[in-house]
């Protein structure tokens, strides 16, 4: 890893950043596949550390959580019997804040879409927020515990509810239906406006 030039691991990282695969960074960069790995663990290290030293006291106004889905090693209906239960095998949720004014992200967690996470994805957030902000989620009921819970009560919260119909797709597929409408729900009123954009 040290031997690295500063240039090389900026490409490495630049490659990472726009997507590519780690395999496709390493026939690119000419850089070993486990020092890319390495390299990003590092760079992932310092970000953290940078923003959880950084992204304090912000003055965001308005707020919007998701979570993205994907997986590791494999879906969670295909995981060999010898797997179950293996930490970072199986579904992996991210859970993004995202500020809808600026486009910054000021917490995000790694981990299982329930409630645990959800209370610790909320608790992480809220301590990085100077003002009362409006919140907006989608439907995921882990939410409102999680919220109360942080914020108690000193937030404007509401949850855009997604309504699916049935999609024409074949069955058994992993993703839901085609969404055709949504159903607010102000969850914690002040002065809530709920602002639909991106979830």
């Amino acid at each position: 890893m040290n031997k690295l030039t500063t240039e090389k691991q900026v490409a490495v990282i630049a490659s990472l950043v726009e997507g590519n695969s780690i395999r496709a960074t390493a026939r690119m960069t000419g850089v070993d596949k486990n020092t890319v790995m390495s390299l990003l663990v590092r760079a992932g290290k310092a970000c953290k550390e940078y923003q959880d030293k950084t992204f304090v006291d912000l003055g965001c106004k308005v707020i919007q959580c998701d979570e993205i889905w994907s997986f590791c090693y494999a879906k969670a209906k295909n995981i060999p019997s010898g797997f179950h239960g293996v930490v970072g095998i199986g579904d992996v949720w991210t859970w993004v804040a995202i500020d809808a004014e600026t486009k910054l992200v000021p917490h995000w967690h790694i981990g299982l879409r329930n409630a645990a996470d959800a209370t610790a994805f909320i608790k992480g957030l809220a301590p990085r927020l100077a003002n009362r902000v409006q919140l907006t989620t989608d439907g995921h009921k882990a939410y409102v515990r999680a919220v109360e819970k942080a914020f108690r009560g000193n937030i404007d919260f509401s949850q855009l509810v997604k309504i699916y119909g049935e999609g024409p797709g074949p069955q058994g597929k992993y993703s839901p239906g085609e969404c055709i409408g949504t159903r607010e729900e102000i969850i914690v009123s002040g002065l809530c406006r709920i602002t639909p954009c991106g979830l």
